[in-house]
């Protein structure tokens, strides 16, 4: 049998070359919900044990639109859900599909771990992102519906009254038009260079008489400028308003109509690492490049003409398959933020707990660590003592080191303000910069350079590996001697991102902590090797103590004792770790899994894994902590860390795991999987057929953890 094959299953297709996606999902029918509380199959190939990954990603954004579609969300964040969709299906165009093209002008023939070769696993995603397209934009009209009945409407520009009009042509000279570039198409001007996510018109020209109209381009300049214009209290697209003045731009030529497009293009650069002298120029100059890449998606609006559709179609070298027929609007990741001051149609406003941790009579962060560690559960905790952190390191007289990773650092300055003022006063900084970070590239560089000019040691990584790891070491000279702090956290150092995601945070000072970080930062800076205690590493140790930690549970319940594993993670897509729950469950170990993306791993199969349960938790905050917990024969141990079971994390990024020591800490988090293990607000159960379907109730994981610190 294929060691992707179901157990007793016929491993041949139901007809001969007929790509395995066109195999009915099982579907229950009856007990289905309606089609917004259950998404379609993430099952490609009947007949695998593994779930398709991009259909699996497509469900999860499924799950996203679903929120969007929600009316127990205030509007205003229904519209950041349906913008988030929007983002979350450009970048899986721009990588995943990207991706795919690439294997297929690579002539790959291997197949996907469901068995899926990529000629079939691209047509599975044509046909499913056509049909998800249409529905963010059902679910956009509907919300901009919605707010138009609370009096924030977004109108065309023909619905403004005469003084609104006037107003809006002032706007317009003033402010958009000395932006914009109008560019005709014609033998001596050859069609324009269409940059990536970028929104354009189409602009049709009248010529002379029984002449083929001119075609012109005028790039709408969102970015630049907002996408939605506020005129008094009408809200109008850009596109729209330069659409209505368009023949400002064509003095003396007749317009015969504007249509709104857009570009989507391969943004997966690689680049031979290992023959880059200069690692950073390298980077700079695959951003560069990234911008040439080619294009993957043509989207326009459904009324253009089927001769400028084909045109564009034809200059992008695009199949008709990857063209997209919207009825708009275009772009809905731009609409993330409307420019309306209404708290009402919005959630709540939350503070975050922020626990003094000065010690007693002020006596420091560090004298409190002494006394025992501190564990924080973001957003629900503040962000502010993991900054507080470094920036006292920064001013303290006996803190003599600071090393610490970044791999995304946001744009608030205190974090960078402290290691270069550390840098300045002669401590010794190292600064580990991931310039692979997949769309921070530019900020790491800028960083890499500030701190460099302050003084840090600045390193780019290791070769062939992205550091992905949350770390940070401080070296402080105290009375007995030189002591370790350490930062462990499961989520990225910026304070932005901290307010929207949900992560773990620990600050120690236990000295065996201290001496594996120690140990990181020694391998990570000099290739120096490394043995650590607590710690779990990727790519060196991470794999083979998870597996070690499974088995474990594998031979407790075999001896009858109560076995179980608790994982929380953001994705599943390793074949291995895959196999190693499979093993586990079928040896008797309770498993429960919570994945807010991407899960290739198959439930409730009889034989072989009708012992796991799988579900997506989804709500106000994005769940990004990684939490793995174990039974351990009645003592349970619970790890924390960066990494997602995905091949990429586990073999080619730097990765850190650590245990939780302390017994009262071990108990809080085991109290938080369980909790949100009973949401039933934001929760999904991935079913046996592939499908996703949404948990009925109103108790929401996020809304308690938010409230329990209201009320401390």
């Amino acid at each position: 049998m294929p060691v992707n094959a179901l157990p007793n299953a016929d491993a041949s297709h139901s007809s001969a070359g007929e790509p395995a996606g066109h195999q009915p999902p099982a579907v229950n029918k009856a007990t289905q919900k309606p089609d917004h509380l259950r998404t379609h199959s993430t099952v490609a190939n009947t007949q695998s044990r593994f779930l398709n990954r991009e259909l699996s990603w497509l469900a999860f954004n499924e799950r996203v639109l679903a929120e969007a579609r929600d009316r127990r969300n205030p509007p205003l964040e229904r519209l950041k859900y349906a913008a988030i969709c929007g983002s979350n299906l450009d970048e899986f165009f721009m990588v995943r599909v990207a991706g795919v093209h690439r294997q297929i002008a690579a002539r790959v023939n291997i197949p996907s771990p469901d068995g899926l070769l990529p000629r079939e696993t691209l047509s599975l995603i044509r046909e499913r992102t056509h049909g998800m397209l249409r529905e963010i934009e059902k679910a956009t009209r509907r919300v901009l519906r919605d707010l138009a009945a609370e009096g924030v409407k977004l109108l065309p520009v023909s619905e403004l009254g005469k003084q609104a009009r006037a107003q809006l042509r002032e706007h317009y000279l003033t402010e958009i038009q000395p932006v914009l570039t109008p560019l005709i198409v014609d033998p001596s001007h050859p069609f324009p260079y269409l940059s990536n996510l970028s929104l354009n018109l189409a602009v049709l020209l009248g010529a002379g008489e029984g002449e083929e109209p001119d075609f012109a381009r005028v790039k709408v300049p969102v970015g630049v400028l907002p996408r939605v214009v506020a005129v008094g209290d009408a809200l109008l697209l850009l596109e729209d308003v330069i659409a209505a003045h368009i023949g400002d731009l064509f003095k003396g030529r007749r317009v015969l109509a504007t249509h709104a497009f857009r570009v989507t293009r391969n943004t997966d650069y690689e680049f031979e690492e290992e023959e880059a002298e200069d690692l950073l120029a390298t980077i700079e100059d695959g951003l560069r490049r990234r911008r040439f890449g080619s294009a993957v998606r043509l989207e326009v609006i459904r009324d253009t003409p089927r001769e400028i559709v084909t045109f564009l179609q034809e200059k992008l070298r695009l199949s008709a398959e990857d063209v997209f027929l919207l009825d708009g609007p275009l772009g809905t990741a731009n609409l993330m933020g409307l420019p309306v001051r209404r708290p009402d149609l919005r959630f709540p406003d939350f503070t975050p707990a922020s626990p003094d941790l000065d010690g007693e009579d002020d006596g420091g962060m560090f004298e409190t660590l002494r006394l025992g560690d501190v564990i924080m559960h973001h957003p629900y905790d503040s962000f502010v003592n993991v900054l507080n952190f470094v920036e006292e390191a920064s001013r303290d007289p006996q803190v003599l080191a600071i090393k610490q990773t970044l791999y995304r650092t946001g744009d608030d300055p205190r974090l960078l303000d402290a290691l270069r003022a550390a840098a300045e006063n002669g401590k010794q900084v190292v600064a580990l910069i991931e310039l692979k970070a997949r769309f921070d590239e530019q900020r790491n560089i800028s960083w890499a350079r500030k701190l460099e000019r302050a003084g840090a040691h600045v390193v780019y990584g290791v070769p062939g590996l992205k550091t992905h790891a949350k770390v940070t070491l401080i070296v402080r000279r105290e009375a007995g001697g030189l002591r370790r702090y350490v930062h462990i956290g499961t989520g990225n150092y910026n304070p932005k991102t901290a307010r929207l995601y949900t992560d773990l945070s620990l600050l120690s000072a236990d000295a065996g902590l201290g001496a594996d970080v120690a140990e990181l930062f020694n391998h990570l800076t000099g290739y120096a090797e490394a043995q650590y205690e607590h710690l779990l590493v990727a790519p060196d140790t991470a794999r083979r103590g998870f597996e070690a930690l499974l088995d474990r549970e594998a031979d407790h319940a075999r001896a009858g004792l109560d076995a179980w594993a608790r994982i929380k993670v953001n994705s599943l897509t390793d074949p291995d770790m895959i196999e190693a729950l499979y093993r586990a469950a079928a040896a008797g170990v309770r498993i429960e899994l919570v994945l807010r993306g991407v899960c290739c791993l198959r439930p409730g199969v009889s034989g072989l894994s009708e012992n796991i349960r799988v579900r997506s938790l989804l709500g106000r905050y994005l769940e990004h902590a990684r939490i793995y917990a174990f039974g351990n024969g009645g003592t349970p141990e619970v790890y924390f860390g960066s990494a997602d079971w995905m091949s990429r994390n586990l073999d080619r990024r730097v990765e850190v795991v650590a245990p939780l020591l302390d017994d009262r800490h071990r108990d809080q988090v085991l109290a938080i999987m369980d909790t949100e293990w009973a949401d039933t607000r934001g929760s999904w159960e991935l079913c046996t057929d592939g499908e996703y379907e949404k948990l009925a109730g109103e108790f929401s994981a996020q809304q308690a953890f938010a409230a329990a610190r209201s009320a401390g």
